[in-house]
């Protein structure tokens, strides 16, 4: 499969990766974050990583971990909240926080689908953006001037993407909160028609109600209710994770329900500024 690259920008940068963890700079502040994908030997050795870092994820578990400082000054908790601060990323700016989890506010390895959406959303264009998170996506296509419809099940995430709203000075993103496949599939039986579709749906979870969720079983679900609400010069952007999700599934699926339009199916990949190179899954592209 081909590789499709995001690349770095000022406010951030892939610096090394290797032995299951990342290096990355965001901003000015630097993290060392498990990556399963980042199966080789990195090219700096681990000392001179955590003399660059300010702060590390230790993994206790697949789903569990902690942060913790390893620089004076630079505390994980500030006054009972978890160390915060911004970077901007063109016009847009990303609250960045760290959380009980390793994520931190934001996927820079979407920088290439943000490129994307930038060069094909034009003004007025209707936009659903499912499984949201912080919204980066959602100011992207904002910003162009497309009416945009935010949707994520998770309160939380949803007040940390309106915050992102307003620190980019950008305002009229349409907010849902709601399960992604469920407000799909509500649009569809309104009769309601987008001209893209953005989604990056988790591998695993569960959904509002606790049903058990994996993408390789839903894939086809959300596939075929985003056939039903695109129109025809439309374009869908799909990321999915799963090593159970098969290329072979995942083009079957797409062409049976976009038979004539274009399909790209590529790994998504960012290379460290050592030059490691560092998978994100697939992503599929229609339009």
């Amino acid at each position: 499969m081909k590789h499709i690259y995001s690349n770095h920008w000022p406010d951030y940068e892939l610096i090394d990766a290797g032995n299951n963890k990342k290096l990355e700079r965001w901003g000015t502040i630097i993290t060392i974050r498990p990556d399963r994908n980042a199966y080789f030997k990195p090219v700096m050795n681990y000392q001179y990583w955590t003399k660059k870092a300010h702060y590390e994820f230790v993994e206790f578990t697949h789903n569990s971990g902690e942060w913790k400082s390893l620089k004076n000054n630079f505390p994980v908790y500030e006054n009972d909240q978890m160390a915060s601060w911004k970077i901007s990323y063109k016009n847009c700016t990303f609250n960045l926080k760290l959380t009980k989890f390793k994520h931190i506010g934001l996927f820079p390895e979407q920088q290439n689908n943000w490129n994307f959406i930038a060069h094909n959303v034009r003004d007025n264009f209707k936009i659903l953006n499912l499984f949201a998170y912080t919204g980066a996506a959602s100011l992207i296509a904002n910003e162009k001037g497309a009416n945009v419809y935010h949707c994520d099940s998770i309160k939380q995430v949803l007040s940390w993407a309106k915050n992102n709203m307003e620190s980019s000075k950008q305002d009229n993103i349409h907010w849902v909160f709601d399960d992604a496949l469920k407000f799909a599939m509500k649009e569809a039986k309104r009769g309601k028609l987008y001209d893209g579709i953005i989604m990056d749906p988790p591998t695993f979870g569960f959904g509002t109600n606790k049903e058990r969720w994996k993408i390789e079983l839903k894939f086809p679900e959300l596939v075929k209710v985003a056939s039903e609400i695109l129109n025809e010069k439309s374009f869908l952007i799909m990321n999915t994770y799963s090593p159970k999700l098969k290329e072979e599934l995942i083009k079957k699926v797409i062409t049976d329900h976009f038979p004539n339009k274009t399909i790209e199916i590529n790994k998504l990949a960012m290379k460290s500024t050592t030059g490691k190179l560092l998978e994100y899954g697939e992503l599929t592209r229609v339009y």
